[in-house]
């Protein structure tokens, strides 16, 4: 019987998984990782240790611990975070540390630069929206502007599932869903290195070749085995970004799907049949043939409640320390003790600065209306709602303004397992929202993607049969009321304040 792997590196923790050929889990592993945050509005992994240690860490334990002969593993899936950047050797041994995704703000002032250079319009048209903290073209030239000796000596400018994939196959590859990510240094409709674009940001020898994110990119080498306790030879994927494998796991394959994830941030991914023209979001291709995913993300989700315990809730942490209940159950029992609304408290939840459909680095988070009466409590139900609030702009703009339907929302990530969130966004949004079968997360989509690539389904519409539902959250239409009522103040506190938070910056 052959097995399959698949792991994922994500923010602040990384999970691998091995699974049979009909999607069974055979043996699952997590390990915990710090983000670096040197400065405001900096966020970085050291590559070798975060991404490759955690790669080599997690593969070395699901073979121990399965009890397998690491032969029988078909095929190895991967995934990380995406729109992040990292310069490396031709050994694809990285040369400075990786700047993340949209979270990190310090290319603004690129940012500022292309538009300046460019004017909306051509910026626009070259990287397929507003160009923003999750475009890798600015952060290549923020290297090129600080660090122009590790802009001169790199080989490649990847992201982070290239780096993997480079490390076990010793090929640099990035799938076409990830590429997108570094327009307009490629040509969207070839996916060849656009030369002239790209002189601007590095050397056309510097980019890494498209393929899809289910190609086999090389088999793993005798170095790579002595690291992973892989066999070598084995095949591997070219990978993908952490969302998009997350949303294959839940099952999110066919155009009226749409999955949000709740991780540290929160990311949207909605599958159509066509692509669209809006620049407040990110559409594109999507990994699965013949779909596109319009894509978005929101800076803070569970990055926010992770704040509120470390800050709000120290008895909780301390009394998890000594062996009481964990800190994040309390919070979400203490925010289930709270009407939906908050007793009037609202939040905006943009603590880093805030992606779509906002685009604006330098928004700041907000409590809005507290009074004496509200608790920490009320500011944690207060905090799940405004992410809530943000999933709903997002609805409404797929929906309400491009007329593409919506048929089902799959809720994946960390935040599943807090019941008041997932009934907050149903509520907010007025519609039921799902949470998959196995919730493993994006490692799991991995693991699927390998076992696809490697033989043991003949397609996608196949593997979807294996999948399923696990739990659907019904909306609280009464709640929705009250919710769809308090709707434009949460529109226009970001509008009416806007200016003052880029005068704070």
């Amino acid at each position: 019987m052959a097995l399959y792997l698949g792991i994922d590196i994500g923010t602040s923790a990384s999970k691998g998984v091995l699974i049979d050929d009909r999607c069974n889990i055979v043996c699952q592993a997590s390990c915990g990782h710090e983000t670096d945050n040197p400065c405001d509005g900096w966020y970085q992994h050291d590559a070798e240790a975060v991404w490759w240690g955690d790669f080599c860490r997690l593969s070395r334990e699901l073979v121990v611990r399965s009890g397998v002969n690491a032969a029988q593993i078909g095929c190895v899936g991967l995934s990380a975070l995406g729109c992040d950047c990292v310069p490396v050797d031709t050994e694809c041994n990285a040369l400075a540390p990786a700047i993340l995704y949209g979270v990190d703000a310090r290319s603004k002032p690129q940012i500022d630069e292309l538009l300046s250079e460019y004017g909306s319009d051509r910026a626009r048209e070259l990287f397929g929206h507003d160009p923003c903290s999750s475009d890798i073209a600015p952060k290549i030239l923020w290297f090129k502007e600080n660090m122009p000796e590790v802009h001169e000596r790199a080989a490649k400018f990847l992201t982070a599932s290239s780096f993997l994939c480079a490390k076990l196959t010793g090929r640099f590859t990035v799938d076409r869903y990830l590429a997108e990510d570094f327009l307009p240094l490629y040509d969207r409709y070839t996916w060849k290195v656009d030369a002239r674009e790209c002189a601007r940001f590095c050397r056309p020898d510097q980019m890494a070749e498209v393929m899809s994110a289910t190609d086999i990119a090389g088999v793993i080498t005798q170095r790579a085995a002595e690291a992973t306790g892989l066999a070598a030879g084995t095949p591997v994927l070219v990978g993908t970004g952490d969302s998009g494998a997350e949303a294959i796991s839940t099952g999110v394959f066919r155009p009226g799907d749409m999955m949000v994830q709740l991780g540290s941030t929160a990311y949207f991914i909605y599958l159509a049949d066509h692509m669209i023209d809006d620049a407040r979001l990110w559409p594109g291709t999507f990994i699965i043939p013949g779909t596109y995913g319009i894509c978005a993300g929101t800076n803070t989700a569970g990055a926010l409640t992770s704040w509120l315990r470390q800050e709000l809730y120290r008895d909780a942490v301390e009394a998890e320390d000594h062996g009481g209940p964990d800190a994040y159950s309390v919070m979400a029992h203490d925010a289930a003790d709270v009407a939906p609304g908050a007793d009037g408290l609202l939040c905006l939840p943009y603590f880093a600065g805030e992606r779509t459909p906002l685009n604006d680095p330098a928004a700041r988070g907000v409590f809005f209306g507290l009074t004496g009466r509200h608790t920490r409590a009320h500011m944690v139900r207060a905090a799940l709602e405004g992410v809530a609030y943000t999933v709903a702009s997002h609805v409404d703009i797929i929906e309400r303004e491009h007329g593409l339907p919506i048929g089902r929302i799959m809720l994946a990530g960390g935040g599943t397992k807090n019941p008041v969130w997932m009934q907050a966004i149903a509520d907010v949004c007025g519609r039921e929202v799902s949470v998959a079968k196995v919730t493993v997360g994006a490692c799991f989509g991995d693991a699927i993607m390998a076992a696809l690539a490697g033989g043991a389904y003949a397609s996608w519409d196949e593997l979807a049969r294996v999948l399923g539902v696990a739990q659907t959250i019904e909306p609280d239409m009464a709640a929705h009321g009250l919710y769809a009522s308090r709707r434009h103040i949460f529109d226009e506190l970001y509008a009416r304040n806007r200016d003052l938070m880029h005068e704070l910056v």
